[in-house]
């Protein structure tokens, strides 16, 4: 009976040890894998002025796109817009998952995409049309 308990004890030493190599092991390729492989960058890109009533905004202007770009009135937006029909917050133009994203903040008028009033996040693709207010924002991707 002592030999059995002394070989269960010795197996069960030696899975234990094992479980932790293999731990060790996949934490190692991961730390390598996440230093070797090269950070993706977001997309550049430009929303340019195609229609516009604000007086601040020139047609064809061009706005470079940031990983996070936030559309509205207020001055802490990205891009300012100051159309009476834009909300403060309007909307949110972002890089997820290899391709930008509009989402409305809660505008009070909504968020337009190709004419078309988006209610959830939404894909956006080179060409697209983006409506805030009476403002229309064309997205150019290089």
């Amino acid at each position: 009976m002592d030999i059995l308990l002394l070989v269960l004890r010795l197996l069960l030493a030696i899975l234990l040890y094992a479980f932790l190599a293999t731990v060790l092991l996949v934490v190692w390729r991961d730390l390598r894998q996440a230093t070797t492989t090269p950070k993706t960058s977001h997309r550049s890109g430009e929303l340019v002025v195609l229609q516009t009533t604000d007086e601040a905004l020139e047609i064809s202007t061009a706005f470079p796109l940031q990983p996070i770009t936030s559309i509205g009135r207020a001055p802490s937006n990205t891009i300012i817009v100051s159309d009476t029909y834009a909300s403060s917050q309007h909307a949110l133009l972002t890089w997820r998952e290899s391709q930008w994203w509009l989402e409305d903040q809660g505008s009070r008028n909504g968020t337009l995409l190709n004419d078309t009033r988006i209610t959830t996040p939404t894909v956006v693709s080179a060409g697209d049309v983006i409506g805030i207010g009476r403002t229309r924002l064309k997205l150019e991707l290089d």
